[in-house]
């Protein structure tokens, strides 16, 4: 029903359009409100009663026919009005279902995707990173070319993205096959800086930078995913499920320390997104940081609690590593690999003045939407299970 206010400036030759806000980030649950603008075009024959859908995505709308606005015919149109509010309400709530729906099912199926990769390991695993990391180059480099980001700089020509693309890809392939990666870069790095410097017109220091930060942020990290689970390759012998691990699939030298600590990794990071989520929902108060409004501290606190309790339960289970405190300190690790990787490309696709770095996977955004947080986290736990663990005995 249109508000006593606003009714009089409302004349007859002008529709009506109001707005359905629905905030998705609400930390408490669901609220709708309405606005009601005056917009002086030509009224159809009944006037247009347009909601439009704040779910991320402005250009989602739904339309509803309303009766005429204007005249007699308004004092009429209070009961129809709350009925068609009603009506849209009804509707957001099953667009709301629909896109729940449409993430829990996609992100079960990657779920349990992702989990038979890892555990098969070797090319499989390499091949799998390698189209994960080709996807995610290719949405990056479309973030640097955005408006947002090209308004404050030159981004790289088209052709050294799709370059930097393909070696990116590369990258992980001659991880497993060489076992390192530091000859792959130093040359990739190279050639994307001879290209740049060859270029037709005047290269621009921005085009070198944002390319040569894709190739590290896109390229380099991930491969330390590879160097994890097929780069340590010794048996975890203490590992109850190995023991009982079809010979046919590897037997017990299939569980490996790699293998071991992919899974508790990936599995804590999972369980810090999925803790934050809720924590932040239920008992959210204070923004963490301006990069990304709707992370809280309360939900932080929460992922760092759900990850930690995960590599521990893990631990036991899979007896690895031994100790309390060294499988604790993992869980730590974690969770600040995955929320710092998480505000990373929070802050390029602000910048870039994007919501979601693409639209491949449905209800989730891009396959960078999916993976940010594992960017980091590779590194970290090689580094962690190469470094640390040795301190303490494992």
């Amino acid at each position: 029903m249109l508000p006593p206010l606003i009714r009089p400036i409302v004349k007859p030759s002008m529709a009506v359009a109001a707005f359905l806000e629905v905030d998705r980030y609400a930390r408490s649950p669901l609220h709708l409100s309405l606005s009601v603008t005056a917009c002086p075009v030509p009224r159809p024959p009944p006037s247009v009663l347009c909601f439009r859908l704040l779910l991320g995505r402005p250009s989602r709308r739904l339309s509803a026919a309303f009766l005429p606005v204007g005249g007699s015919a308004a004092p009429k149109a209070d009961h129809h009005d709350e009925n068609a509010l009603e009506g849209v309400e009804a509707t957001v709530s099953e667009q709301q279902g629909s896109q729940l729906r449409k993430r829990v099912v996609f992100g079960l199926g990657i779920g349990l995707g992702a989990g038979g990769v890892v555990v098969t390991g070797g090319w499989v695993f390499t091949v799998a990173v390698a189209a994960a990391v080709f996807a995610s180059a290719r949405e990056y480099f479309e973030l640097v070319r955005s408006r947002g980001i090209a308004a404050g700089m030159t981004p790289p020509p088209r052709y050294v993205s799709r370059v930097c693309s393909v070696i990116c890809a590369l990258m992980p392939m001659l991880t497993l096959y060489f076992g390192n990666i530091d000859v792959s870069v130093t040359s990739s790095a190279f050639i994307v800086a001879m290209a740049l410097v060859l270029q037709r017109g005047n290269p621009r220091f921005a085009q070198l930078s944002s390319a040569v930060f894709g190739l590290f942020y896109c390229g380099y990290l991930p491969c330390f995913w590879v160097k994890l689970r097929c780069g340590l390759a010794v048996p975890a012998l203490n590992t109850k499920l190995g023991h009982v691990w079809p010979v046919v699939l590897g037997g017990q030298t299939h569980w490996t320390v790699g293998l071991v600590a992919t899974l508790i990794s990936i599995s804590s990071i999972i369980a810090a997104d999925t803790f934050a989520f809720i924590g932040g929902r239920a008992f959210g108060r204070t923004p963490l940081t301006s990069i990304s409004p709707k992370k809280t501290l309360e939900g932080a606190f929460a992922g760092l609690t759900g990850c930690t309790l995960t590599a521990v339960l893990l631990s036991k289970i899979l007896c690895w590593p031994t100790t309390l405190l060294s499988a604790s300190g993992f869980g730590v690790l974690n969770f600040t690999g995955s929320l710092f990787g998480d505000l990373i490309e929070s802050m390029i696709k602000r910048d870039a003045g994007v919501k979601d770095s693409g639209s491949l996977i449905p209800g989730h955004g891009g396959i960078l939407d999916r993976v940010d947080s594992y960017v980091f986290t590779g590194a970290l736990c090689y580094s962690f299970v190469k470094i640390v663990l040795p301190l303490f005995g494992v």
